[in-house]
C-alpha cells in the first residue's frame, strides 16, 4: 500500500518525497491547497468552540523541557537539539510538542479563576527525531501540519468537559474529511508521556493496518506542578491549573487520500478538494472556439453557484489523457462538452468516486452539481464506514484473534484493565494494542483468551488490537 501511496502522491503532484534529508518531504502547490482547505475546517472549528489561535517559537529551553520527568523520558530519545545557542551557549531544542513551552506562558497569563478557562491553539510544524522507517505524511521528522491545542481549567470536572469538548471536534473535523474512525482510551503503557490519560482516534486502511489520526489527552496538574502554573479562586486561596492538549497531522490528509483511493488515484471529498468540477471540452476541427467558449461560460456559473470549477484548456492534450489526469488528482466531477453537447444544450457529468454519467441540461446544471457533489461526499462517507464497521470483530480466544489480525481485521478481546494482562495479550498476539473503546457498549462474554493472559483477572472492558503504523 505505500508503495501506491507514494505513487498517488508523485502524480498527482502533492506532495514531493525526493527532498535529501530523511523523513523530510515537500509539500507541492496542489498539496498546498488540499491542506489549506483541511486547516481551514481545523480553524474554523476550533474558532467557534472558544479556542484562540497563537504562534510559539520553535525553540524550547532544555531547563523547560526536562522539567516534567515523564515527558522528558518519553520524548528525549526523539528530540533534536540546537548545537550552538548563541553566544550563551543556553542549550535548546526543535520543539517536539509544546506543553513545556506553553506553561511559562500561561504562568504569566493566568492569575485567578477569572482567566480561566483558557484555550490557546497554532497549527505548527514540531520535530521528532525518527529512527523507524519513515512514509510521507505518516512517520516523518518534520510533521509540518501539527494542531496543538492546549487548555486550562480550574479543576478536573471542567477539564474532563473540555475534553468531551475536543473529541467532539475532532469527531466534525473526520466528518468532514469522510474519514472513519475508531475513539479509544488508549492504554496506560501508551499514553502521552506526562498524561492521566489519553483517548485517540484511529481509522483502518486498505492493507488491514491502523493509523492514528488524533489525540486528545488529559494532563491533570502534571505539568502545572512542576511549572508552578497557579490561579487565585473565588476564596481567597491559589490551586493549581489542570490541563488537557490535543494534537491533530498531516497524517489526517494521509488517511483521506488512501481511504479514498482505487488503482486510478483518490477522491478528495468535494468540501475539500481544491477543483470541485473540472471542464473538460470536447473538440475536434473547427467546432474550438464554439465549445471552448460554452466551456468557459459553464465554469463561470458555477463558480458564481459557489463552486469551485476549472476549464481544462490544455491543447496539446487528448480527452482521454485529461480524464485520466483529473482522476488521479481526486477531483469529485468532470463535466465534458462537445460539439453534440451545445446542440442538445446539455453535457456529461461523470462522478469520481462511482465513474457513473449523467446527462443534465444547461438549464439545470447549477443544481444538477450541487446534487451530484452531495450524493458523492455521502457516498465517501457512507463506503468509509462501512468498511471500517466490517474490518472490527470480537474474538473469544487466541486462534480466533490471530486468525482476524492474519486478515487485517481490528480485534477486539476481553481485558481485565491490568497493564501486565494486557500487555501478555499483545506479546500472545503480536498486535499492537489501540487501547479501550469509547465508542462501544462496554458489556463483556466469558472468554477463554483472558484466562490464557491473565487467568487471575476478570474481564471487565474490551482491548482493542491491531497491527498499526
Amino acid at each position: 500500500m505505500m508503495e501506491w501511496f507514494h505513487w498517488l502522491l508523485r502524480e498527482a503532484e502533492i506532495y514531493d518525497i525526493r527532498y535529501p534529508v530523511k523523513g523530510a518531504f515537500v509539500w507541492r502547490p496542489y498539496g498546498m491547497k488540499i491542506r489549506r482547505n483541511v486547516e481551514a475546517v481545523i480553524r474554523e472549528l476550533h474558532d467557534s468552540t472558544g479556542h484562540q489561535e497563537v504562534l510559539f517559537p520553535v525553540f524550547i529551553p532544555y531547563e523547560f523541557f526536562s522539567k516534567e520527568s515523564q515527558h522528558i523520558r518519553g520524548f528525549e530519545s526523539e528530540v533534536f537539539w540546537v548545537s550552538k545557542g548563541g553566544e550563551s551557549g543556553e542549550r535548546l531544542l526543535l520543539r517536539p510538542t509544546s506543553e513545556t513551552a506553553m506553561m511559562p506562558m500561561f504562568k504569566l497569563w493566568i492569575q485567578d479563576h477569572r482567566d480561566l478557562p483558557l484555550a490557546v491553539y497554532q497549527i505548527v510544524s514540531v520535530f521528532r527525531a525518527e529512527t523507524k522507517m519513515t512514509n510521507p505524511m505518516i512517520r516523518v521528522r518534520e510533521i509540518s501540519m501539527f494542531k496543538e491545542a492546549h487548555t486550562a481549567h480550574a479543576d478536573r470536572e471542567d477539564a474532563e468537559r473540555q475534553v468531551r469538548l475536543a473529541v467532539d471536534v475532532y469527531k466534525r473535523i473526520f466528518d468532514r474529511m469522510c474519514v472513519p474512525y475508531l475513539i479509544s482510551q488508549r492504554p496506560e503503557w501508551d499514553k502521552f508521556a506526562g498524561a492521566v490519560y489519553t483517548i485517540a482516534f484511529d481509522t483502518i486502511l486498505p492493507d488491514g493496518r491502523t493509523l492514528q489520526i488524533g489525540t486528545v489527552h488529559y494532563l491533570g496538574t502534571n505539568f502545572s506542578k512542576v511549572f508552578e502554573v497557579t490561579y487565585l479562586k473565588p476564596d481567597g486561596g491559589h490551586d493549581y491549573v489542570h490541563t488537557t492538549s490535543y494534537g491533530i497531522s498531516e497524517r489526517s490528509i494521509a488517511a483521506m487520500l488512501i481511504v479514498h483511493g482505487d488503482d486510478a488515484g483518490t477522491t478528495i471529498p468535494p468540501a475539500l478538494a481544491p477543483v470541485q468540477v473540472v471542464i473538460v471540452p470536447i473538440i475536434y476541427g473547427e467546432e474550438r472556439k464554439a465549445v471552448m467558449e460554452a466551456a468557459l461560460s459553464i465554469a463561470e456559473r458555477l463558480k458564481a453557484a459557489g463552486i469551485r470549477a476549472a476549464v481544462d484548456e490544455r491543447e496539446d492534450k487528448t480527452p482521454g489523457w485529461k480524464f485520466y489526469y483529473w482522476e488521479l488528482r481526486g477531483v469529485p466531477l468532470r463535466v465534458e462538452i462537445g460539439r453534440r453537447d451545445l446542440e442538445q444544450r446539455s453535457v456529461v457529468i461523470a462522478r469520481r468516486d462511482t465513474l457513473e454519467k449523467y446527462s443534465a441540461g444547461f438549464e439545470e446544471l447549477e443544481d444538477a452539481v450541487k446534487k451530484l457533489l452531495a450524493e458523492v461526499e455521502e457516498n465517501l462517507r457512507r463506503s468509509a464506514w462501512d468498511r471500517l464497521r466490517s474490518s472490527v470483530v470480537k474474538a473469544d480466544g487466541l486462534e480466533a484473534a490471530r486468525k482476524a489480525l492474519g486478515e487485517g481485521k481490528i480485534v477486539e478481546v476481553p481485558w481485565s484493565g491490568d497493564n501486565s494482562c494486557g500487555l501478555k495479550m499483545v506479546e500472545l498476539l503480536r498486535a499492537d494494542a489501540l487501547g479501550t473503546p469509547l465508542d462501544a457498549p462496554a458489556d463483556v462474554g466469558g472468554a477463554d483468551l483472558r484466562d490464557l493472559a491473565c487467568p487471575d483477572k476478570r474481564a471487565s472492558y474490551w482491548l482493542r488490537l491491531s497491527e498499526r503504523y
